[in-house]
């Protein structure tokens, strides 16, 4: 077990933690931020998910420069991403936060890739590396959450927080990179339907 593959683990481990930390009554108080009362625990959350964010960082660095990748790694790191990414999304549904909508898209894209991404590799195919619109998508993903986490101001409130003009963009570049990933891997419909 390599360094890249114990630091996708710690953000599995974290997944339940972030959880508990965001749904279990914890009464720890409020701290006002830019006029702004938010709830320690979603202080606490925002900090386990940035964590785990810099983990998702650092395992695709140390595994690229020092050759570690493995057939584990492969499988549970991306893995590890959505695991994390849903359920933040979903918990953040469930606190008024984003719009159940746009985390439905999220969820069905997500979902779409991984199983073209497993028909890829049965078809003998090779998984493409993530492009730069995945990338973006990933990185708005992560600080849309972190900040969301941090601003306690719902959904349909006067004010436009950074965090949800954040999770507008994640949503774009969701369903660009998406469709990107379909038309980069076509070929693989296209010898699906000459058979």
């Amino acid at each position: 077990m390599n360094l890249p593959n114990r630091l996708t683990i710690v953000r599995i481990i974290l997944i339940p933690v972030f959880i508990l930390l965001l749904v279990l009554p914890l009464d720890w108080g409020q701290v006002t931020w830019l006029g702004t009362a938010i709830p320690v625990a979603q202080i606490w959350g925002a900090l386990v998910f940035a964590v785990a964010s810099i983990t998702d960082f650092l395992d695709g660095q140390i595994a690229r420069r020092n050759h570690l990748v493995t057939n584990f790694g492969k499988f549970a790191d991306p893995l590890a991403d959505k695991m994390i990414v849903m359920t933040a999304f979903i918990l953040l549904v469930s606190m008024n936060a984003v719009p159940a909508w746009g985390v439905a898209i999220i969820v069905c894209r997500e979902l779409a890739v991984t199983g073209l991404r497993l028909i890829v590799v049965e078809t003998g195919g090779k998984v493409l590396a993530a492009a730069w619109p995945g990338k973006i998508k990933t990185t708005t993903q992560m600080v849309g959450i972190i900040l969301l986490l941090l601003n306690n101001i719902g959904f349909g409130s006067i004010n436009v927080p950074m965090a949800l003009i954040f999770f507008y963009i994640c949503l774009f570049f969701t369903i660009y990179s998406g469709i990107d990933y379909f038309v980069q891997n076509r070929q693989v419909f296209a010898e699906s339907s000459a058979e």
